[in-house]
């Protein structure tokens, strides 16, 4: 009897999947052919949410980051992204860097375009993104959040199996266990208070 696909199997296929409201989506792992679409993707972001992913005004995205951001060995780092499943275009991705020093640890950043944001979307990525990272021995997640107001302060303070690592200039840095199953709680409820503007969204500086 022939066993079940990974994650990374169902992945690099290109799984449809319903999200809450009914729309459905394609789910795979990111390729460097993803140039042109993450170029069209990125240019649906807000100067908002542009600034919450990379920490800085980006009005474009120069040849060296396309590269850095579509050249993916799918250990090290990956990226999980997810496609209009009418238009092929791209509507959000999570990805993923291990951490040089420590192996069980990576640094994780979640993108959705504004549009698209609300629908359960980040967390779907997120908890794909989180199953190939149990596969390659990556037990924790690091991310780095905009402290720009007080929710997010209290919010990470109700979140017991958030360690804050780090505050400096306005960014709260965080580290979270990946469960052997499913998503963190913590990190799916720091999701959905993204979509609700309670906190700025998980970014990374990959």
């Amino acid at each position: 009897m022939s066993s079940l696909p990974s994650t990374a199997e169902l992945a690099a296929l290109g799984a449809r999947i319903e999200l809450r409201d009914g729309t459905q989506v394609l789910v795979r792992q990111g390729t460097s052919a993803d140039r042109e679409l993450l170029v069209r993707s990125f240019e649906r972001l807000s100067p908002e949410s542009r600034y919450r992913r990379f920490l800085a005004p980006m009005p474009e995205l120069s040849d060296d980051m396309l590269r850095h951001l579509t050249e993916i060995d799918h250990h090290d780092e990956e990226a999980i992204v997810a496609l209009d499943a009418e238009t092929a275009e791209g509507l959000g991705v999570a990805r993923y860097v291990r951490s040089k020093t420590r192996r069980d640890l990576a640094e994780v950043a979640v993108t959705v375009i504004d549009d698209w944001q609300g629908r359960g979307l980040g967390t779907l990525l997120l908890r794909v993104l989180s199953a190939r990272a149990r596969e390659e021995g990556i037990s924790s997640f690091a991310a780095l959040i905009l402290a720009t107001n007080e929710h997010s302060i209290q919010l990470l303070g109700q979140l017991d199996a958030v360690r804050v690592v780090d505050r400096d200039g306005g960014m709260v840095e965080v580290e979270v266990a990946i469960p052997e199953t499913g998503l963190a709680p913590a990190l799916k409820k720091l999701l959905q208070s993204t979509a609700r503007r309670e906190v700025s969204p998980i970014v990374g500086s990959q």
